[in-house]
């Protein structure tokens, strides 16, 4: 084994295999985030609500908060190809089951179990990008994994969005069972073949948390993360009252064009400037949050120019806050990334459920101010996690050789 992982990495970046790994975040991304863009069509087809509609998003991330931590746990010792390859089969079933569906319970089962299959992906995807390569290569191996998430939201969501009018949302989700068994075939023929951990080397939960940055890193992902999704779950009706409902295709076209950027700019730089990169991303939201509470009725332009900010601003956290959890964690990384993903998943179902309290109870353009103060939160730990957490480059570890030094002891 270690004869083929060092194959891997003295060949310089594994475009294939990592390509392969985004796609599986594509796919992730676009089965968590459909319902948001076909709102008005799944509540009519299947006889809901738009807040029950939004629930949809909400139990996805409850299968992923409940599964993804005892998951990883129970399964350290599996081989982490046939595992990841566990996790992407299980979207062409529970995608078909959606796109068949007609009831809402059997599709809330459906969207849970989905959730269950995305918790247990995320565990695994950003620890494999980086075994695939030297220590170097890490932060780059890990943002080009994860390009499929502003890839989803810049050509999946609107695609979706646009054939779910055109065609009917069930067609999408049929769609997406279709790319997902074509994935697997190509994963089984690109990626290499990593072990888990050794039976006698279980970590216990406890001793991840432990691990000096690891907290910083998960209260800052849940601040920002919830934010993000208090947003972007309930985005039709906050763009409603602004005469631009039926602009949402636009809407999340540019959205995803700059959250392409942004992870274009950050695989560049991550690898010497995460912490800064943290920072930088957190006060760019904070100001698109500004901008969209003053002047977002004022004009449709400074929407767009805000919602562009945002896309910029949330296109590579997942490549951040990802990367700071392994690199803080080492070799206990896959255990570390099952936490974010809970943590993640806890903050994708508190956004669909405040911003559903606020949808009903409230207004939706107190949105932007419930986004400041989260925000602010989330700049005050990482500006202090500066020892651990997000520290200045040259402070992490290198996850292949906290491995090595793991198996040698």
């Amino acid at each position: 084994m270690k004869s083929e992982n060092s194959k891997v990495n003295k060949a310089g970046l594994p475009l294939s295999g990592l390509l392969a790994l985004a796609t599986s975040i594509f796919i992730t991304i676009l089965t968590e985030t459909l319902p948001s863009a076909l709102l008005p069509q799944m509540g009519a087809s299947l006889g809901v609500s738009e807040p029950l509609v939004g629930q949809l998003v909400s139990i996805f991330a409850i299968g992923s908060i409940v599964a993804a931590i005892p998951l990883t746990v129970a399964t350290q010792t599996w081989g982490r190809k046939a595992l990841l390859l566990i996790a992407v089969g299980g979207f062409a079933v529970v995608n078909t089951v959606t796109a068949l569906s007609t009831n809402y319970d059997v599709t809330l089962v459906a969207r849970f179990f989905a959730g269950v299959f995305a918790g247990l992906l995320w565990s695994l995807v950003v620890g494999y990008a980086a075994r695939m390569v030297p220590q170097h290569q890490q932060g780059r191996a890990i943002a080009i994994a994860m390009v499929g998430t502003p890839l989803a939201l810049t050509i999946g969501s609107p695609t979706g969005a646009f054939l779910g009018k055109v065609l009917g949302w069930q067609y999408t989700f049929g769609m997406m069972s279709v790319l997902t068994l074509l994935l697997v075939i190509w994963m089984v023929f690109t990626l290499p073949r990593f072990p888990g951990q050794a039976a006698g080397r279980r970590v216990p939960l406890t001793q991840v948390m432990a691990v000096p940055g690891v907290k910083p890193v998960m209260f800052v992902t849940l601040s920002y993360i919830l934010a993000h999704n208090i947003l972007y779950t309930y985005i039709v009706p906050f763009l409603s009252p602004l005469g631009m409902a039926d602009k949402i295709d636009m809407v999340l076209f540019v959205f995803g064009i700059a959250a392409l950027v942004g992870i274009w700019i950050i695989g560049a730089l991550i690898d010497r400037w995460l912490r800064e990169l943290v920072i930088a991303s957190t006060v760019l939201f904070a100001a698109a949050a500004l901008m969209l509470g003053l002047w977002a009725a004022a004009n449709p332009m400074v929407v767009y120019g805000c919602i562009a900010l945002w896309g910029l601003a949330y296109g590579g956290t997942a490549t951040l806050f990802q990367t700071a959890s392994a690199k803080a964690a080492g070799n206990v990384a896959d255990i570390a990334q099952s936490i974010v993903v809970t943590v993640w998943n806890i903050a994708i179902a508190g956004g669909g459920i405040i911003g559903g309290i606020v949808l009903n109870s409230f207004n939706v353009l107190y949105f932007p101010w419930m986004l400041l103060v989260l925000l602010s939160l989330a700049l005050l730990v990482a500006l202090n996690a500066r020892s651990a957490g997000f520290p200045a480059a040259g402070g992490a570890h290198d996850i292949n050789s906290a491995e090595a030094e793991a198996n040698a002891s």
